[in-house]
């Protein structure tokens, strides 16, 4: 697993700021005001920093933006940074001032003067996640993340805050790592593997493979992976934090690598198909989150893990195959697999589990991105109580979600002359009929959420706390929900 930034948390010595070596950053509120540590630095730089403090690219800086300094006089930093933050930031404030730090760090070690600045643990935060590199399969020497040091005025106290923010971003580098690896290397025996390994962290880990998925009745799961020569498997997770009280339930698609199968794909842009296991890698990192910050909550997690491949022995479109629900499903397209790996796995975790709400989570449709971009996942929800937690999750951890309709009329489009239900509905309201056709397979009674990943899990161009490729979307926001709403 990659491995974040190490960071230390200690008092504030301003006299070793002039031998402090690497970059050291201070901070500065939008008035111009220099703290205790600012003030130092700018005694030693011979006032160069109130100087760039009174400029107009000062001024020009919003807050969370970070300018630097090079190779200051007085000091034997190779740079200072200046941070403009106030003294009372908010959460995605501090999460932007630590981000750019990260970004202006540039291999060297890092020193933070914070003083009393509030949220220093989310600065930390915002500086780990963006400090993210995924370079496993590079040769030659790699870059290590360089130490970073806190001076604070209770280091004791934020080191025990940022001991939460840490177990945060251990899960979403989980979660960007898995779904960033490539399929010839996370195959669904390497996933499963993976997970299980996070029973060292006290987590139940099982896995079912496929002579256990065809006693349950899994044909659906089943039928997407009998093309590839890779078995296909479900890995249970359970965390038992809480009481005796019935789990919540966090389910996942994983689809190793989605050629589409018989109806396959264009040549051009399949690499990318590595992440369309993107929804259980964000199962696991909830997870592996919940398991290090020993959450008083009962979650289990059940993903799907299957490889999606043409062969000889592929399902085929014009298939019928019975789910573990026991509709019958005509496959009208093998490329709409993530929705028949979810229908047993969404069954198989009520039948066995009885939560008291469900969520899941897959990259499955192509027809989300041109609804909402790469800016928000969708929403599809039975539960308004439970979509608007959700979403207010969601939007306090920065993550981009929006609800769209369920409808009955939707099912219209999924209707099948020869068997109970068809895999897809044609070109128009495509993320609407998938979801439709997940609800056929969740149990009135249960308060569930679909969530269509496709445009978040994975991106083209560096975000606000990722660089280019996986986000680890979802992490903080479900991790909230559970802290929030399902911990004692």
């Amino acid at each position: 697993m990659t491995t974040p930034a190490e960071i230390q948390f200690k008092d504030v010595d301003l006299d070793a700021l002039a031998d402090a070596a690497g970059q050291v950053a201070v901070f500065v509120d939008a008035e111009g005001k220099l703290d205790a540590g600012a003030r130092k630095v700018n005694t030693l730089t011979r006032k160069a920093l109130s100087r760039f403090v009174d400029s107009e690219a000062f001024e020009k800086m919003a807050p969370g933006d970070v300018s630097g300094l090079a190779y200051p006089g007085g000091m034997a930093a190779v740079g200072v940074l200046v941070v403009k933050l106030s003294r009372r930031p908010s959460v995605q404030e501090a999460r932007k001032a630590g981000a750019q730090l990260a970004k202006a760090q540039k291999g060297a070690d890092l020193l933070v003067v914070a003083g009393t600045i509030a949220r220093v643990d989310e600065i930390a935060l915002g500086l780990t996640l963006r400090g993210y590199n995924f370079d496993a399969h590079k040769t030659g020497d790699k870059a290590q993340a360089r130490p970073v040091t806190f001076m604070v005025s209770k280091p004791d106290e934020a080191a025990k805050s940022a001991t939460v923010t840490s177990a945060i971003a251990q899960g979403v580098f989980f979660t960007r790592d898995l779904t960033n690896e490539p399929a010839n290397v996370l195959t669904t025996f390497e996933f499963a593997e993976r997970l299980a390994a996070m029973r060292d962290l006290g987590l139940e880990v099982e896995v079912l493979e496929e002579d256990d998925l065809t006693k349950l009745g899994m044909r659906t799961l089943l039928c997407v992976g009998q093309g590839s020569v890779s078995p296909s498997k479900v890995v249970v997770m359970q965390w038992n934090g809480g009481g005796t009280e019935a789990p919540f339930a966090l389910v996942g698609k994983g689809v190793v690598f989605d050629t589409g199968g018989i109806s396959i794909k264009p040549a051009g842009g399949m690499e990318d198909m590595t992440m369309d296991m993107g929804g259980a890698g964000v199962v696991a990192g909830v997870m592996r989150t919940l398991a290090l910050r020993k959450a008083k909550a009962n979650v289990v997690g059940v993903v799907g893990i299957v490889e999606n491949m043409p062969s000889g022995s592929a399902t085929r479109p014009g298939d019928v195959v019975t789910s573990m629900k026991g509709d019958t499903i005509e496959v009208i397209n093998t490329d709409a697999e993530g929705r028949l790996v979810l229908a047993d796995v969404l069954w198989y975790t009520q039948e066995r589990f009885k939560p008291v709400g469900m969520i899941n989570l897959a990259t499955l449709t192509g027809a989300i991105l041109v609804a909402l971009g790469h800016e928000n996942a969708g929403v599809f929800s039975n539960s308004d109580a439970l979509s608007d937690t959700f979403i207010k999750a969601a939007t306090a951890e920065g993550e981009g979600a929006w609800r769209l309709p369920l409808s009955p009329a939707y099912d219209e489009l999924i209707k099948s002359k020869i068997a109970d239900i068809k895999n897809v509905g044609g070109r128009f309201a495509g993320s609407i009929t998938a979801a439709q056709f997940l609800q056929r397979f969740v149990k009135k009674e249960v308060p569930w959420i679909h969530l269509d990943i496709a445009g978040v899990a994975s991106v083209k161009k560096e975000t606000a706390l990722a660089p280019e490729g996986a986000t680890g979307w979802g992490v903080m926001a479900l991790n909230r929900l559970i802290a929030d709403q399902y911990e004692g």
